[in-house]
């Protein structure tokens, strides 16, 4: 079976929570106190910039993070809300921070319509009765929930360019882990703000149905092509060696695209059957989300034509390889 390590995750980050930490000259990053398994140690917002700034990904929706936020801001002007995508723990408090000081948001658009539609393994957790969630407050899906309510001032598009006083954004546009996904390259500094497209400390969950494994895939291969120095994503340290990190996710994502296909055969196989071979080192806390990567796996097989799926209607879906 070809192998699937994954790369050399960074996981060394003190959150100091409720303050604005200087990561870079003229860049500082506020982590929201919302752990998870999901966001690490918490979502950080960075503020760029010195006298008018810009801030990328207000965060979640939580009063003490934008007190935080909107304190560390005081005696400068901000101009510029960026948002890499709409997950709930990356854009919810965009409209207060909006509301406080009147900048002026960007993002790819609204939350995508069918991007909480049950998946297919969503529907197996619920066919196989599984344990549920963690009931620890940091888990509360409340914290989750997708921002429907956000819709940029200004729609961005690949390539484009947003300009600040002292600052300047390209715009990449990064689908796969949700279709409405940017990342913002500060030319200045000639780093990369990545959003949950790349972090460090973990790898990146591709939910259908909107996650989406092949535009994944051509969007971490996007990075390669750039001479970006440095990653700042959204949750975890920086990502000091970018394209040899980016390297390490490709060829993990496709080990385990090998797996599936070592494992499928004749033999008809459930998605949970496939997660309890593949990530059997793994705690099972971390099953479910696994669950949704390998679907997006096999969709992308699916439509390679290198394994079959037979739906069973409100049971689990099964594939087997042609």
């Amino acid at each position: 079976m070809a192998g699937s390590s994954a790369p050399k995750f960074v996981t060394d980050l003190d959150p100091r929570y409720g303050e604005a930490v200087e990561v870079a000259p003229g860049i500082r990053r506020v982590v929201a106190k919302n752990p998870s398994k999901f966001t690490y140690l918490g979502t950080g917002t960075y503020i760029v910039g010195t006298d008018r700034v810009a801030i990328i990904d207000c965060g979640p929706r939580i009063d003490a993070h934008v007190e935080a936020v909107l304190r560390a801001v005081e005696s400068q002007t901000v101009t510029h809300l960026l948002v890499t995508h709409t997950h709930g723990d990356h854009s919810p408090s965009t409209a207060a921070i909006k509301a406080a000081t009147g900048a002026t948001t960007y993002g790819f658009g609204p939350h995508p319509p069918n991007a909480e539609d049950e998946s297919a393994a969503d529907r197996q957790d619920r066919a196989d009765d599984t344990e549920p969630e963690d009931d620890e407050p940091e888990d509360d899906p409340e914290m989750h929930r997708p921002d429907t309510e956000f819709e940029p001032d200004v729609r961005v598009a690949h390539g484009e360019v947003i300009a600040g006083d002292g600052f300047t954004f390209e715009a990449l546009y990064t689908p796969g882990h949700i279709s409405n996904h940017l990342c913002f390259a500060h030319r200045e500094s000639k780093s990369l703000f990545s959003g949950d497209h790349v972090m460090g400390w973990s790898t990146t969950i591709i939910p259908p149905p909107d996650g989406d494994m092949g535009h994944y895939l051509d969007s971490l291969r996007l990075l390669l092509d750039r001479d970006d120095e440095v990653y700042y994503p959204t949750h975890g340290p920086a990502i000091e060696d970018p394209r040899a990190f980016v390297e390490a996710l490709i060829a993990h994502r496709l080990g385990r695209e090998q797996q599936i296909v070592d494992l499928l055969g004749p033999e008809p196989k459930t998605i949970a059957d496939l997660v309890a071979v593949m990530y059997a080192d793994v705690d099972k806390k971390l099953h479910k989300p696994a669950a949704r990567s390998v679907e997006s796996h096999l969709v992308l097989l699916e439509r390679q034509a290198r394994v079959t799926r037979t739906d069973l209607g409100e049971e689990a879906p099964v594939f087997t390889r042609p």
